[in-house]
């Protein structure tokens, strides 16, 4: 969630918004105008990327008008603007016009620093928009979006709305809009599950059938698409798990059809179908190094390492080359 610091007036003359996330960002700015419009309907926003502040533009905008009325401009990509333009808004900044408020949009960072320095020395209302990249993170805003509707959440369900959907702010937030519209009372896990759990199984499951398949390149990069929106890796490592598991089960099975194998193996006719053509590679000994691979990668993503991400990575690389032994035999 973005964080204001004390001069927390949306109407300030200057109002900073600092960060890369865009979500925050967007926040920040419908914060003021909606501020400005409560104060006056008729005013006047203008919302302007770098390109389209040329040197002199700014003074015109800002600029005194005959009628008074309320203005506000927004500054996106701060950050990017010239040297000139640069100057200009330090200028500004110095002494900013009555009934205008403007809003700079800054990344953070080296670049553009000079401009960030000046606004904060010019006592600039400052909103702080961080990419959440922790899932700690993630967790606090999904807490805060329940909390700012008006709605209560367990824990529970907090936690696994953030293992669904990963690491999109918008999406993350869009998902309580529907659940706070959707459902009445608590919002617990058993309904996060019912509309979004799904999601981040898919994902997981597509991990393990490239791993099972032996196509190595494929399944990292599923896997760290994975872990880039946020998926759990608890999941990861139990749908690496149950493909194996699978294998083992479908290779060690007798012969017969699909609706019998399925009664016996408990699995549905369509999965014995997919099985038996990732097995095809697959030796008894694959099978047994794979299982010991996902039981080493389960341990290091539940504590027992440093590095999760790591311990997935190698325990995909193991079972794509398991899938392959056939072949090498």
């Amino acid at each position: 969630m973005a964080r204001k610091n004390a001069s927390d007036d949306p109407l300030a003359p200057v109002t900073l918004a600092v960060g890369p996330e865009e979500l925050l960002l967007d926040r920040a700015v419908r914060e003021v105008v909606a501020a400005a419009k409560a104060a006056d309907a008729d005013t006047d926003v203008r919302d302007l990327t770098p390109d389209q502040l040329q040197p002199g533009t700014l003074a015109e905008l800002v600029s005194p008008s005959l009628f008074a009325e309320r203005k506000v401009v927004v500054v996106r990509d701060a950050q990017d603007l010239s040297a000139d333009t640069v100057k200009d808004v330090k200028t500004y900044l110095s002494s900013p016009a009555e009934e205008i408020t403007l809003v700079l949009l800054h990344a953070g960072g080296a670049k553009g620093k000079g401009l960030l320095d000046a606004a904060r020395k010019a006592g600039a209302r400052e909103v702080d928009c961080p990419k959440m990249t922790k899932p700690a993170d993630r967790l606090a805003f999904v807490r805060s979006e329940f909390r700012t509707a008006g709605r209560s959440a367990t824990p529970e369900a907090c936690q696994a709305l953030v293992d669904a959907i990963g690491s999109d702010l918008r999406e993350l937030a869009s998902a309580v809009t529907q659940l706070v519209a959707d459902v009445e009372g608590t919002i617990d896990e058993a309904v996060v599950g019912r509309y979004y759990t799904g999601r981040a199984e898919a994902s997981s499951f597509t991990v393990a059938d490239r791993a099972v398949e032996g196509r190595t390149a494929e399944a990292l990069e599923a896997l760290r698409w994975s872990l880039s929106t946020g998926v759990a890796p608890v999941l990861i490592t139990s749908a690496l798990a149950q493909g194996v598991r699978a294998i083992g089960k479908l290779s060690s099975a007798r012969g017969g059809r699909p609706a019998d194998l399925a009664r016996e193996l408990g699995m549905p006719p369509w999965k014995i179908d997919r099985v038996r053509q990732q097995m095809r590679g697959w030796t008894p000994d694959g099978v047994a190094v794979a299982l010991r691979a996902v039981a080493e990668a389960d341990a290091g993503v539940k504590g027992g390492g440093d590095d999760p991400e790591y311990a997935l990575e190698k325990a995909v690389v193991t079972i794509a080359r398991a899938a392959r032994s056939r072949g090498r035999a």
